[in-house]
């Protein structure tokens, strides 16, 4: 791996783990001060609000600027946030922590994940890197959570907080070991690029619907699991137990896939986790016990989890250069977007339709759009015959 990659990844890890370490303070801290689960409920939204009105601007800025300074911004939001909760911890205070915080990663990460696909030399190079980045999260998500939850055991709220908004100034030093980039379009060529030509585009927009429906997918197992296992008796340690193999399962496949990457392609990952879903979806509701359920979160996690690396490569590939940032900005703001407004959706479902039709309505809309996979295989043909050293 290269030096610079190794530090753009490193740069991810700590700026996400401020959001997630926060994500974990935050509502811990509201709910120690007297509030309501409801209350909660709209903190927690607030992390994925933020990215789905800052992404596409990031997007448009590392076009224009490449990595330094969307993450430099991002950086300054994210530090800001956990500052902020370190200072004035009340909940006005929090809620706007949790905009900053969650606005922050996502601002440097669409850079991020810009710069690393612009590293690549071809197709299967992309698949490794976007492997690599995609571990990021699962470190991030450990470290931050875990680190911030024994600093308020041991020395209170405030040394958690002031812990996370160190971790961003550590991206910063991280930044300065990748190399600045010449922008590969002005301003006016940019401005030109808009997202509305984007979103004409057909092989982005094909990437696009797959990846939210697969997306959809993983929030629903995330809502749905615990509902389940209730209505089974489970215990919340089985319960805790199925989600987190899930987790394993998806960074054990992104951990070998760069050791396939060779030997596979784009459109026959993303053919098999769609039809190996709808399949899990359609068996879930049968699973009698912990046993199955999770033998079922297992395979779904080695499916779902493969998704993310084939996309983004993908996505790299049928999307002109000049607007990698834009359409990452995109992809970003979709999937936030349906993060925030799902669980409400699921909630609302689930009361009326019960678990195992929620399930079996999921796999029927995943099954449906893997038709579109023939013509993502096509796209990315075409962008080989344009492209063929990417």
């Amino acid at each position: 791996m290269p030096p610079a990659l190794r530090a753009v990844i490193a740069g991810q890890v700590c700026v996400h783990a401020c959001m997630t370490g926060t994500r974990l303070a935050a509502p811990l801290l509201a709910l120690q001060q007297g509030h309501t689960p409801w209350a909660v409920g709209v903190l927690m939204a607030l992390f994925a609000a933020a990215p789905v009105l800052l992404s596409l601007a990031a997007g448009r800025m590392a076009d224009r600027h490449g990595y330094h300074r969307p993450v430099a911004i991002g950086v300054t939001l994210a530090f800001a946030g956990a500052l902020l909760a370190l200072l004035w911890p009340t909940y006005p205070v929090l809620c706007l922590a949790a905009l900053a915080t969650g606005g922050g990663a996502s601002f440097a990460l669409v850079a991020i994940q810009r710069t690393a696909g612009r590293s690549a030399r071809d197709g299967t190079e992309l698949k490794r890197i976007f492997s690599w980045l995609a571990l990021a999260p699962a470190v991030s998500n450990f470290i931050g959570p875990f680190v911030a939850g024994l600093l308020i055991d041991i020395w209170g709220w405030r040394a958690a907080f002031a812990f996370l908004a160190a971790l961003p100034l550590a991206t910063l030093l991280w930044a300065r070991r990748v190399p600045r980039e010449r922008p590969a379009a002005t301003a006016s060529q940019v401005q030109r690029s808009s997202t509305l030509a984007l979103l004409r585009h057909g092989p982005l927009v094909r990437l696009l619907l797959v990846n939210w429906s697969l997306s959809t997918c993983w929030d629903v197992h995330t809502f749905l699991v615990p509902v389940l296992g209730h209505e089974r008796g489970l215990s919340a340690s089985a319960i805790g137990t199925i989600l987190g193999i899930f987790s394993v399962a998806t960074t054990g496949v992104r951990l070998l896939i760069p050791l396939l990457a060779d030997r596979l392609q784009e459109w026959q990952v993303l053919l098999g986790a769609m039809l190996a879903t709808a399949l899990l979806f359609i068996a879930y509701p049968f699973t009698v016990g912990a046993w199955s359920m999770g033998l079922c979160s297992v395979l779904l996690g080695a499916a779902l989890g493969s998704v993310q690396p084939m996309i983004m490569s993908a996505l790299h590939q049928v999307t002109p250069a000049q607007s990698h940032g834009q359409a990452l900005g995109l992809r970003m703001m979709a999937i936030n977007a349906s993060s925030a407004a799902m669980p409400l959706l699921f909630g609302a479902a689930g009361t009326l339709a019960g678990a195992g039709l929620l399930f079996w309505a999921a796999g029927a809309q995943v099954a449906a759009l893997s038709s579109q996979v023939g013509r993502i295989r096509r796209d990315l043909q075409a962008a080989a015959q344009r492209s063929p050293s990417h």
